[in-house]
């Protein structure tokens, strides 16, 4: 579903990324978590195709994304950690003009668009301006146009920011049903405990450098911790400056999860 194959990304003399490879396979909800500055918004980006690697290569259900930049982002959703939207538009004008930059088929948009809103408590302002939402509005209308083209990867950055008790719940169950549909969750996240409980396997990434990758259960061996959770575990990988992958391969192992 992802490939990165050994992504590197400077700016000037900084390193932010730094050589690194991963794969991200159908039906995983994969968790990406780091100190501030560690390099995972910048890994996001180059994901998205909002920002091309120094060096290295990123492949989305396989296709190169320097080279078919259009075809790739077709494929993925995107829900940033902060909104940006156009707020002189309403709901479903924002949600139309998502449609027409993956070049929707207009036959089913409102049908969609109305259900969307709908999933996401947005239905009765469906026709009221942005500029009046929350911001936990603003990021469920967010959720709602990632999904309106069918992607088959959502990459989310902060996925539950700004959102009420509701909402997180509603959000945990829209990532694990995407999953279930035998589609890739690449997801970024402060929240330890969402991490632990949503996500199949966790990379954990600081000054650039994947130091860990594997389940919960994998990270524990590899740290001769066995009864830390995911917290004590990231606690323990960044203080140490890390070690080698759980999981050297980076298949998912499916027996155990």
């Amino acid at each position: 579903m992802i490939e990165l194959d050994r992504v590197t990304k400077k700016y000037n003399r900084l390193v932010a990324v730094d050589q690194l490879s991963l794969s991200l396979y159908p039906g995983e909800i994969f968790g990406f978590i780091g100190p501030n500055g560690a390099g995972k918004t910048t890994t996001i980006q180059m994901i998205a195709g909002l920002t091309e690697p120094t060096s290295g290569n990123v492949t989305v259900c396989g296709i190169d994304m320097k080279k078919h930049p259009q075809l790739a982002k077709q494929k993925i959703g995107f829900i940033p950690d902060r909104p940006y939207l156009y707020e002189r538009l309403t709901a479903m004008e924002f949600l139309k003009f998502t449609a027409d930059l993956f070049a929707m088929d207009p036959v089913g948009f409102e049908k969609k668009a109305l259900a969307l809103l709908e999933m996401f408590s947005l239905g009765r302002w469906a026709d009221e301006m942005i500029e009046a939402f929350s911001h936990g509005m603003k990021q469920r209308l967010i959720m709602a146009a990632a999904l309106i083209h069918d992607p088959e990867l959502l990459v989310v950055d902060e996925p539950m920011v700004g959102l009420d008790p509701l909402a997180i719940n509603l959000v945990k169950g829209l990532l694990r049903q995407f999953a279930a549909d035998n589609k890739t969750v690449f997801m970024s996240t402060h929240t330890l405990s969402i991490a632990g409980e949503l996500c199949d396997r966790v990379g954990v990434i600081n000054k650039g450098r994947l130091l860990a990758l594997g389940t919960v259960e994998e990270l524990k061996t590899l740290t001769q911790s066995d009864h830390a959770d995911l917290e004590e575990l990231f606690m323990i990988l960044t203080e140490n400056g890390g070690g080698r992958e759980a999981n050297p391969s980076g298949e998912k192992n499916h027996g155990n999860i």
